[in-house]
C-alpha cells in the first residue's frame, strides 16, 4: 500500500507543477521554451487549471490512504 500511496504522491505533484506551468504558459506570464502554440492561448490556461486540480485531487487522496 505504501507503493501507491508514493506513487499518487509523485504523480500528484507532478501534475501540480506541469499545471501550472501550462497556466503560466496559457496566460503569458511564463514563455518558455517559446512555443508559438501554447503561448497567449486560454486553452493551455483551462488545461492547466484541470491538470493542477487532478494533481491536488490524487495527492489529498495519498495523503488519506
Amino acid at each position: 500500500m505504501k507503493i501507491v500511496r508514493v506513487g499518487l504522491l509523485v504523480i500528484g505533484v507532478l501534475a501540480i507543477l506541469l499545471g501550472l506551468h501550462w497556466i503560466g504558459q496559457g496566460t503569458g506570464y511564463f514563455p518558455w521554451p517559446r512555443n508559438p502554440v501554447m503561448d497567449d492561448q486560454m486553452i493551455w490556461t483551462y488545461r492547466g487549471i484541470a491538470a493542477a486540480l487532478a494533481g491536488i485531487a490524487a495527492t489529498i487522496i495519498s495523503r488519506r490512504i
